[in-house]
């Protein structure tokens, strides 16, 4: 069950825009610019929601489970933030070399992925300090 807890989530969008970029899933050339819902909006404009706007949207409500998770206090934090920070790696070193990451959507995502290990260590180091007590002396 540990494992599942320290699980880094990020790593499904990861996988999600690798089996479309890898051609493992059937998609267009466009595949990110592709619209997959429309919403008619009150100004009488349309709003097209699409493939890549799903996923960074994915992504953040990814990122707010993952800040939930870092506020926790137990020693398993550590692994937590570790796996988060490899998936970040991944994704960086993903957007530099492969040449199916120069998107938007993928720079944003790895965008999300470094938010995730910052506010990680962040809140980890702020809740920590709140647990540390000092007594003066006499």
């Amino acid at each position: 069950m540990t494992i599942l807890r320290n699980f880094p989530l990020l790593v499904i969008p990861l996988i999600i825009y690798n089996l479309y970029a890898w051609g493992i899933l059937p998609a267009s050339e466009a595949i990110w610019s592709d619209v997959i819902a429309d919403f008619n909006m009150i100004s009488g404009e349309v709003f097209a929601l699409t493939r890549g706007g799903a996923l960074i949207a994915f992504a953040l409500a990814i990122l707010f489970i993952e800040i939930l998770k870092a506020t926790r206090t137990a020693q398993a934090t550590i692994i937590d933030h570790l796996l988060s920070t490899l998936v970040f790696v991944i994704y960086l070193v993903q957007l530099i070399i492969d040449g199916n990451a120069a998107t938007t959507t993928f720079f944003l995502c790895t965008l999300i992925a470094f938010l995730d290990v910052v506010a990680g260590y962040s809140i980890s180091i702020r809740v920590a300090s709140r647990d540390v007590t000092f007594e003066r002396g006499l």
